[in-house]
């Protein structure tokens, strides 16, 4: 939940006055005001020559917490939301969206795995490109470590429409029109990801429904590389930190109706053999997890389903990225 100098744009409410007399009893989040006895601080709340202004405060900052319940959905209504609010974004690897069942879905966290240089970025580019391309809406890419590579983008538009019998003009003015919809934002640490996504739900929240420029796709490559500073130890703050961010990354997906999708690394597991970084707390938290791995010296990918929910885990599929451009090649 968010700090409550984050609040402040949407709600005035919640001013320096107001947090500056919750920090005083160690009210400094959303948060805090859960582990904190309520009714303690409204009494602290009434002796002060602004009570009724506190009051209001603890009223809204109340409110806010209520608003992240969710309401009980009976099945109808669950199936209902899936079929009709949810679609699938495909990626523009053929036999990547065929194994998904149509590519990756809005209102899921998917997670990408893999070692280093198994395409994981590769994908997530081709995947922002494809999306930008086929004007379905917009897309944030999240860069923790220089990922980010325009020229990449660029180098990933169809060939179809990209051959010299196109006009120069015309290829510009497609691409500046594909780059101009992918916003970049680099981001170091977890707090820094926290104020993006509390930020983010924010605007979002205030925006209209213009499917032509709405946001589709949050892309964060890494997810590990932020949350591996963090974990270690018998200290679980930083595990708490994790699968706060997990969820609000879930939350995001289902409220604002669109995909994050997220990359992780590998580490290595019993027998020596390489998992997934994060461990067991973060493992249930995605939606969709995909293992992808390269062979060495190999141009072929595998992407395989190590959890999905709407189908069973073990479906694999291969692919190529050769010269920019998806080859596929065959279904597992």
């Amino acid at each position: 939940m968010p700090p409550l100098k984050n609040l402040e744009q949407e709600f005035p409410i919640i001013d320096a006055e107001f947090r500056q007399f919750c920090s005083s009893h160690g009210i400094f989040s959303v948060e805090d005001f859960l582990v904190n006895d309520l009714y303690s601080l409204a009494a602290f709340a009434e002796g002060e020559a602004i009570s009724d202004k506190l009051k209001q405060g603890i009223a809204q900052v109340l409110s806010i917490i209520d608003r992240q319940h969710q309401p009980w959905l009976n099945g109808l209504e669950l199936l209902e939301d899936a079929q009709m609010k949810k679609r699938f974004l495909p990626t523009g690897c053929q036999w990547v969206d065929s194994l998904l069942q149509g590519g990756l879905r809005e209102g899921h966290l998917v997670e990408l795995a893999g070692p280093s240089s198994s395409g994981k970025t590769q994908l997530c580019l081709r995947a922002a490109a494809h999306i930008a391309d086929r004007k379905l809406g917009t897309i944030m890419f999240l860069d923790t470590g220089n990922s980010f590579s325009p020229e990449r983008v660029s180098s990933f538009l169809d060939p179809s429409t990209t051959s010299s019998s196109l006009p120069k003009e015309a290829q510009e003015r497609r691409c500046r029109r594909v780059m101009s919809s992918i916003l970049c934002r680099s981001v170091f640490d977890i707090f820094e990801l926290q104020d993006v996504l509390n930020r983010l739900s924010i605007t979002l929240g205030r925006k209209g429904k213009d499917e032509a420029t709405r946001l589709r796709l949050l892309v964060i490559d890494s997810i590990s590389s932020l949350i591996t500073p963090i974990l270690g130890g018998r200290d679980s703050h930083g595990r708490s930190l994790m699968v706060s961010a997990g969820y609000a990354l879930k939350r995001l997906a289902d409220e604002s109706n669109l995909c994050v999708l997220v990359t992780n690394h590998m580490v290595g597991g019993e027998g020596g053999l390489p998992k997934p970084a994060l461990g067991e707390s973060w493992k249930s938290i995605p939606h969709v997890r995909l293992l992808l791995s390269r062979e060495h010296g190999s141009h072929i990918s595998t992407v395989s389903v190590l959890r999905h929910t709407s189908m069973a885990p073990g479906g694999a599929a291969k692919f190529a990225i050769d010269g920019g451009q998806p080859i596929a090649v065959s279904p597992d």
